[in-house]
C-alpha cells in the first residue's frame, strides 16, 4: 500500500493518530469512517477538508465510510460549542440527512462496483430501536463517567463556558462511540477520521470497540488541523455567511470568488489541501507565483482546481467569465449570458436605480438616461462631455450622443449597465 499518512503530512492534513494507525494502512486495505452531523440540508467548505480525506482514502485503495449522523443530529456534538444547540425534529433531519447525501454523492460514487467501493449510512438505522435501557445495559456500563469526564470537550462545559452541559449532551460521545462499535462489527470498519476537535469522541469509540468487540479487538483514529485563515480568523466563511457546497445556497461565481480572493499565504497552504495536484506541481506553482505574486497564479489555480471538484468545469468557465466582466476583459454577448443571479452578484454594491419599462416604449436619450433618470451624472452638461470624449458605454458598448434607450438593450429583461471610463459602472433596473 502506498503511505497515506506521508501523503496527508506533506499536504497539511495529518494532525494526530494513535499508535500502529500508520503501519495499519501501510499493512491492508482498510476500511474507515468519517461522520457528518446533519445541522443543515447542505454542506459548506468547513467540510470540505473531511469530503477530501475520504477521496484520499479511496484513492489510496483504502474504503471509504460516510456516516450521516442522522441519530446523533437529534442530540448535538458539544465538542467545541460553549452552549447546547436547538435540537431539530425529525422532519427536519430527515431533509438535511438527505441534502447532505446528495453532496457527498457528487464526489464519492456509493454505487460502485470495486472492492473498495465508498459506503454510505445514517446512524439512525441502528440507533432508532435501540431502547434506552438495553443502551444503558450495553454501552453505558462499559465507560465509566471519569473517562468521559477527562474529555476536553466535556471538561471545558463544566468549568464555566457556557451553562453547563445536559445529560443529552452528555451521551453524544457514547452514542458516537457505539457508531465505531457498529461499523467496526458489520462493515469490518478499524478506523474513524475527523478534525482534531473530535479526538475525544473518537477515542471513546476505539475504547468501546475494544471493549465490547474481544480480547483481539483493535481500532484506530486520525485527525485532521482545524483549518485557520493566516490572520488566525475562522476558515469557511465569507462576508456573507457560509460558503456552501450547492450552487442554490452559493453561486459558482460566489464560491470562485472566494478562493480567488484567499492571501498569498492562506493560497500557499490551502492548494495542498484542498486540491489533489502532486507535490512537484504545487512547489513548481508556488515558485512561480514568488516571482509574480501580482498575477496570483496560486490562487487562480487553486480556485480552479476546487471548483471544478465541487461543481464542474463547464461552471468554471462561466465563474471566471463573470469574474473578468469587472476588469473590463468582456463583451457584450459575456454581458447578456449571465443569469439575474450572477449579473446581481458580479455588479453588488455598484449604485443603481429604477426607471418604468413604459419610459423605454418609445425610447429614452442617453442624455436624459445619464442625468436626469438615474442621477448617475449630475448634469446633462457633465453627461455631454463624457459622451463626446467616448468614455460611456451601454451594456460594454461605446455609445454616442445620439444613442437611444430601448427595451431592446435589456439584459435579462430587465438590467442596463452603465459605464463611465474604466471602473466606474451604475445598474439601471427596469420594473
Amino acid at each position: 500500500m502506498k503511505n497515506l499518512v506521508e501523503e496527508l503530512k506533506w499536504r497539511g492534513l495529518y494532525h494526530d493518530s494513535m499508535p500502529g494507525t500508520e503501519e495499519q494502512l501501510l499493512k491492508e486495505a482498510t476500511a474507515a469512517y468519517i461522520g457528518f452531523d446533519p445541522t443543515a440540508d447542505s454542506l459548506h467548505i468547513g467540510s470540505m477538508v473531511q469530503i477530501i480525506l475520504l477521496v484520499h482514502l479511496k484513492n489510496f485503495g483504502h474504503r471509504p465510510i460516510a456516516l450521516v449522523g442522522g441519530a446523533t443530529g437529534m442530540i448535538g456534538d458539544p465538542s467545541g460549542k460553549s452552549d447546547e444547540r436547538n435540537l431539530l425534529d425529525e422532519e427536519a433531519l430527515a431533509k438535511n440527512v438527505a441534502g447532505i447525501k446528495s453532496v457527498l454523492s457528487r464526489f464519492l460514487d456509493f454505487n460502485s462496483n470495486e472492492a473498495n467501493a465508498p459506503v454510505m449510512v445514517n446512524n439512525y438505522d441502528w440507533m432508532k430501536d435501540f431502547s434506552f435501557i438495553d443502551f444503558a445495559r450495553e454501552v453505558g456500563k462499559r465507560i465509566t463517567v471519569n473517562y468521559m469526564m477527562a474529555k476536553d470537550s466535556v471538561k471545558k462545559r463544566f468549568s464555566g463556558e457556557g451553562e453547563g452541559m445536559s445529560f443529552t449532551e452528555f451521551t453524544y460521545q457514547l452514542i458516537q462511540g457505539y457508531d465505531f462499535y457498529h461499523l467496526y462489527k458489520n462493515n469490518n470498519c478499524i478506523l474513524q477520521m475527523g478534525g482534531s476537535d473530535q479526538w475525544g469522541n473518537i477515542t471513546t469509540g476505539t475504547e468501546l470497540v475494544r471493549r465490547m468487540g474481544g480480547e483481539n479487538a483493535k481500532a484506530y483514529a486520525l485527525t485532521t488541523p482545524l483549518i485557520t485563515k493566516a490572520d488566525g480568523s475562522k476558515f469557511g466563511k465569507s462576508e456573507g455567511g457560509n460558503v456552501w457546497l450547492d450552487a442554490d445556497k452559493t453561486s459558482v461565481y460566489k464560491f470562485y470568488q472566494f478562493w480567488v480572493n484567499t492571501t498569498d499565504v492562506d493560497a500557499e497552504k490551502y492548494i495542498k489541501i484542498f486540491t489533489f495536484l502532486d507535490k512537484d506541481t504545487i512547489d513548481a506553482l508556488i515558485e512561480e507565483h514568488k516571482t509574480a505574486p501580482h498575477l496570483r497564479v496560486l490562487q487562480k489555480k487553486l480556485a480552479e482546481e476546487i471548483t471544478v471538484f465541487v461543481h464542474n468545469r463547464e461552471e468554471l468557465e462561466k465563474a471566471i467569465q463573470a469574474s473578468n466582466i469587472l476588469f473590463g476583459n468582456s463583451t457584450a454577448e459575456d454581458l447578456k449570458k449571465l443569469d439575474e443571479t450572477t449579473f446581481l452578484e458580479v455588479f453588488d454594491g455598484v449604485p443603481q436605480a429604477e426607471i418604468a419599462k413604459a419610459d423605454l416604449e418609445n425610447g429614452l436619450e442617453i442624455i436624459t438616461v445619464l442625468n436626469e433618470k438615474t442621477g448617475f451624472f449630475k448634469s446633462n452638461g457633465e453627461a455631454r462631455r463624457a459622451l463626446t470624449a467616448n468614455s460611456i458605454s451601454v451594456n460594454r458598448e461605446k455609445i454616442k450622443e445620439d444613442f437611444v434607450l430601448t427595451a431592446n438593450d435589456l439584459i435579462n429583461n430587465q438590467f442596463v449597465l452603465l459605464q463611465s471610463g474604466k471602473k466606474n459602472y451604475f445598474m439601471i433596473r427596469v420594473v
